[in-house]
């Protein structure tokens, strides 16, 4: 579930913890959180007593760098999330990837084990999925006749294009569907039936809802998978405008929020405000 306001709330939170910091020991408990480091022991070995020298974020992925060009990524999957913690105290349940600084430990929780840990070199960095990553949703949003020579001619709905993160980084199933709505477009459109006119509105809408979703701390919604490395809850949940929204009226028209499923995801939207 984490996605780019999450992962960057996430980024934000961590930065006292770790920017600066020594660690001191690194521990993954779960193998298959492992699964993208070809030699699992270079985990440890590539952190321990090394200083983490900036916390950045492309996407969904957290990514450290560390001394003697290590970078540290970190992708939360559906469930994860990262928590700051006195050193010895005691842990939640799923707590899979510990990492010690002398002041405290950065805990990785994942109930579902979707998501992963691993420390690049320059090269191995360089060959992974992240050098395929489209621009940052955030950092680095195009221009509008930009994102429509990148949609080209795929028939692909426009909501599955939006969670393509080759086409663009950072955008999941909640914020696509907040977007589609503030832009008036139907999550179904094939992408190439998009007028330059209707791209220009997703663009325009991506901004605000990502902002919206870092001014108020993410969203966590009931089953509270994300929270804040302090522990607090997002707070975007309480403005969300169509997702998780079934049957409820619209807060533009009154008309009741449908609920489809669009690329196998779960999608909610207006079906008199996006035509």
């Amino acid at each position: 579930m984490p996605e780019l306001p999450e992962v960057e709330t996430t980024r934000l939170g961590l930065i006292a913890a770790l920017e600066g910091k020594r660690i001191v020991s690194a521990e993954v408990r779960h193998p298959r959180l492992l699964r993208r480091q070809d030699n699992p022991a270079d985990f440890a070995a590539r952190l321990e007593g090394r200083t983490v020298r900036s916390l950045g974020r492309t996407g969904k992925f957290l990514m450290f760098e560390v001394d003697d060009d290590f970078t540290w990524v970190t992708h939360l999957g559906m469930s994860g999330r990262m928590s700051i913690d006195p050193i010895g105290s005691a842990e939640v349940p799923h707590t899979h990837v510990v990492v010690r600084t002398g002041h405290s430990e950065v805990r990785m929780v994942d109930p579902r084990t979707f998501g992963f840990t691993v420390v690049f070199t320059p090269e191995e960095l360089a060959a992974s999925t992240l050098g395929r990553l489209g621009p940052d949703a955030w950092t680095d949003l195009p221009r509008s006749a930009e994102l429509m020579t990148r949609a080209g001619r795929r028939t692909i709905a426009v909501k599955s294009l939006l969670l393509d993160q080759r086409f663009l980084a950072g955008l999941g199933n909640i914020y696509a569907d907040e977007v589609l709505f503030r832009a008036r477009v139907a999550g179904t459109r094939p992408a190439s039936s998009l007028t330059f006119e209707e791209m220009k509105a997703i663009r325009a809408a991506i901004r605000p809802v990502l902002g919206a979703g870092l001014r108020h701390g993410g969203t966590t919604l009931g089953d509270l998978a994300y929270l804040l490395p302090d522990g607090r809850a997002g707070e975007y949940v309480r403005r969300l405008k169509v997702y998780g929204r079934q049957d409820e009226p619209c807060r533009r028209c009154a008309t009741l929020i449908i609920r489809q499923q669009i690329g196998g995801r779960s999608s909610f939207s207006c079906p008199l405000c996006q035509i």
